[in-house]
């Protein structure tokens, strides 16, 4: 498929089809049309007497200010300049380029009224790798994330750096390599670039991008879990979940029923005389079905965002551009909130489990080795993942709920959404190693359930899980086996997809 910005409606896996190569994108003729026609309305109005915020006026407490036409190139790049004021390391490469697509995106709608040329030169930075380099932290969220998109877009005018392996290169030496002069700015540019959200969206769907993952994993994590404590089926059964509808909880029971099909481990202890399973076993439709439908509400209100237009002002016509503030962060700020609950809870049942199982409970050895006593057996790991839903606990403070005033008292509500999306993609990283160390556990306990065999998709991760970590017999050093756990759950390596018949 060809995916026509501006056109089209952008979802998650077309960005990132775009953004690995897999999707190809251009600008079609009725967005080229669409872009000129927006920058022929503001240079009508840049041209005129009339004071219009953002095309010949200052910025921020400087909108009473009026631009003369002579000035405008400058005050374009002075834009850029002084907002470039990011500071601690730089955020990952393909977040980046996400900032980058998602913005040609909006651009090519038509209401922000940059040139041709500058969208072309975001496609040509995209087609050639060069992406910049923009430090994590500087954005309050409003006027949407300011000071990233400032440094993405330094090398439009050849200041900034961009990405070069592990490293950067000046933006001025990569544009002399590649035969491309430096762009001058005209007016409504600057403002059109660095005003929006596209860092808080990037970040958002990096995190859905993973979590999308690690919710389907940590159903498999916990299945594994239960058939190392030979739980019991029944919380999982349809019926059950019928009468409280939630579509997460739903979806998590019809994943639990499919990971038990045919497990000869489950059918060999129907009927024991055990009533009820813990809650981190019983209950986890209703833990992870609520983790699921905070991610499904990320998702339909970070795909309405990257087909939105988010800058200001708004040009609507020759005559008109509207000054409002399409630019705040906080309908995605709140929600990736909600999101960092829902992965911090993700990770919390998932201690749980792992706690349950080193209990010595159920025909289990404490602390999953028969060699207790000279043997520490696998107890200290869950220090770990203690440690970790500690710190994603510490990260759950949600940002959104803050507002520190900027500009002079002029932008004096703003939505903190960067620091949301940065804090949920740092709780996802903390949750790929709680699952890992469970899933490491889970095998171990299933071990012990031999020879009974579970579901087919249990065995298989459990194989892909015994090709890199053997069975613990006696104490050995387990840095190695965690370390080569988290290499799988972070390379996506477990088979956590299937049909639900």
């Amino acid at each position: 498929m060809t995916f026509r910005y501006g056109i089209d409606r952008m979802d998650v896996d077309i960005v990132n089809g775009i953004a690995d190569g897999s999707i190809k994108a251009e600008l079609c003729a009725e967005a080229i049309t669409r872009i000129n026609q927006s920058r022929n309305n503001v240079e009508v109005m840049a041209a005129s007497d009339k004071a219009i915020y953002g095309i010949n006026t200052g910025f921020g407490p400087l909108c009473d200010t009026q631009i003369s036409p002579a000035q405008t190139a400058l005050l374009q790049k002075n834009l850029l300049i002084t907002h470039a004021v990011g500071v601690g390391e730089p955020i990952a490469k393909a977040i980046s380029k996400l900032m980058l697509i998602t913005k040609v995106h909006a651009l090519s709608q038509g209401y922000s009224g940059v040139r041709l040329e500058v969208v072309e030169r975001m496609l040509k930075f995209i087609e050639l790798d060069l992406i910049p380099v923009v430090p994590e932290q500087g954005s309050v969220g409003a006027s949407g994330d300011l000071a990233p998109l400032s440094h993405l877009f330094l090398p439009l005018i050849g200041e900034g750096e961009f990405w070069y392996g592990n490293g950067s290169i000046s933006a001025a030496e990569a544009l002399a390599q590649h035969g491309l002069a430096p762009l001058e700015l005209q007016a409504k540019e600057g403002l059109g670039l660095i005003n929006g959200t596209q860092f808080i969206l990037s970040h958002a769907i990096t995190a859905l991008t993973k979590m999308r993952y690690l919710l389907d994993l940590a159903d498999v994590a916990g299945a594994m879990s239960i058939e190392g404590m030979q739980g019991s089926g029944s919380p999982f059964r349809a019926e059950l979940h019928q009468i409280r509808a939630f579509a997460g909880n739903v979806e998590v029971a019809a994943r639990m029923r499919r990971l038990f099909k045919d497990s000869e481990n489950m059918a060999s202890h129907t009927g024991c005389a055990r009533v009820q399973d813990p809650y981190s076993l019983r209950c986890i439709p209703q833990v992870h079905g609520a983790s699921r439908n905070a991610y499904y509400h990320l998702k339909e209100l970070a795909e309405i965002e990257m087909n939105s237009v988010t800058d200001n002002p708004i040009v609507i016509s020759s005559e008109e551009a509207i000054s409002g503030g399409g630019f705040h962060g906080q309908p995605l700020a709140m929600v990736l909130d909600y999101a960092s609950i829902a992965a911090a809870e993700l990770g919390n049942i998932s201690d749980r489990r792992c706690y349950l199982l080193l209990e010595g409970l159920h025909g289990l050895p404490r602390l999953l080795t028969k060699a207790g006593g000279l043997n520490s057996g696998m107890m200290i790991p869950q220090y770990v993942t203690a440690a970790l839903v500690t710190e994603n606990k510490s990260l759950c403070f949600p940002p959104s709920a803050d507002s520190v005033p900027t500009s002079m008292g002029q932008e004096d509500h703003v939505s903190m959404g960067s620091i949301s999306g940065r804090q949920l993609n740092q709780i996802l990283g903390n949750l790929e190693k709680i699952l890992a160390i469970e899933l490491m556990y889970a095998a171990q306990a299933i071990e012990f359930r031999r020879p009974n065999k579970c579901s087919d998709i249990i065995e298989q991760n459990f194989a892909l899980i015994r090709s890199k970590v053997a069975k613990l017999e006696e104490d050995r050093l387990l840095k190695p086996d965690i370390d080569a756990m988290i290499a799988l759950v972070k390379s996506q390596a477990f088979s956590v997809s299937f049909a639900l018949n």
